[in-house]
């Protein structure tokens, strides 16, 4: 049955369906007028839908761009005026699947916010960087097949959505938020700085060893800050995956800087990880 309340304004009938209708009072009549008949009034649909929406199908083409494109592995030797061959930064050709754990668990948070979390403030608190980032990542494989400048500022643009997105997830429901966002920016933390030394020495920066360390140096410096702002696991774990394909990557040849930046960097992203664990 449908539950009534009152309120000094009209009566107010709230059905099984939980929308309100509101019954305004007849108006006194005056002098030969006739009262106004009672008419309900429905309230509007609530507009929040739409940014869960616009995620989820952000999401859907983000996670079809490679499908729809010839996919990306590094960026072509031939696009730079220096020709990049095996840059020392750049993680072995396997490294890069984890692509398909991202998309798939972004695709899955999108859905199950959408139909469970549609108004939660504190997801909805969240969609809007994320969005930004999607849509963004929607065009970026083309565009770093054509250009790796613009790629290369686009992915800034998709880090920056993806780590504030991060920063505002809340602990609660951890698997199908935090955890999908932690991953994706994890990875974009080492992917944007990969793109970058791989321009810089592309267009004539040198020497080549020491600006590719020190932009692996930039990686490990924002995910420690992001991890002590927000202690992600999967955070971690997508730019620990990245430092291992670049230790990989370089053992033939062999370069033992950025073999050796590589593992301490790993070291000092999963220690205080386990210390939480262990406390």
């Amino acid at each position: 049955m449908a539950r009534r309340q009152d309120d000094a304004r009209g009566r107010r009938y709230i059905g099984l369906t939980g929308r309100a209708r509101v019954t305004r009072p007849p108006r006194r009549s005056t002098q030969g007028e006739k009262s106004e008949p009672i008419r309900a009034v429905t309230r509007r649909p609530r507009m929040t839908r739409l940014i869960p929406l616009a995620t989820l199908l952000a999401a859907i083409a983000f996670a079809l761009s490679p499908v729809l494109s010839s996919g990306f592995n590094g960026f072509p030797p031939d696009r730079f005026p220096v020709p990049q061959y095996d840059p020392p930064i750049q993680p072995a050709g396997w490294a890069f699947s984890i692509w398909l754990p991202i998309y798939a668990w972004l695709v899955i948070s999108a859905t199950y916010g959408l139909f469970n979390r549609a108004e939660d403030p504190a997801w909805q608190r969240v969609r809007p960087p994320l969005l930004v980032s999607l849509i963004v990542g929607t065009a970026w494989i083309p565009v770093a097949n054509a250009s790796p400048i613009w790629s290369t500022v686009l992915i800034w643009i998709m880090w920056a959505g993806a780590a504030l997105a991060l920063i505002r997830s809340p602990r609660a429901d951890l698997w199908w938020l935090r955890a999908p966002i932690g991953l994706y920016a994890g990875w974009l933390t080492a992917a944007s700085c990969v793109a970058t030394a791989v321009l810089i020495t592309g267009y004539g920066g040198t020497p080549v060893m020491p600006i590719h360390a020190a932009l692996l140096l930039l990686a490990l410096v924002l995910g420690v800050l992001i991890l002590r702002r927000i202690p992600e696991p999967a955070y971690a774990a997508a730019v620990v995956w990245a430092l291992f394909g670049i230790t990989i990557a370089n053992l033939d040849p062999l370069r033992p800087v950025m073999i050796v930046l590589a593992v301490i960097g790993a070291a000092l992203l999963i220690w205080p990880l386990l210390r939480r664990i262990r406390r």
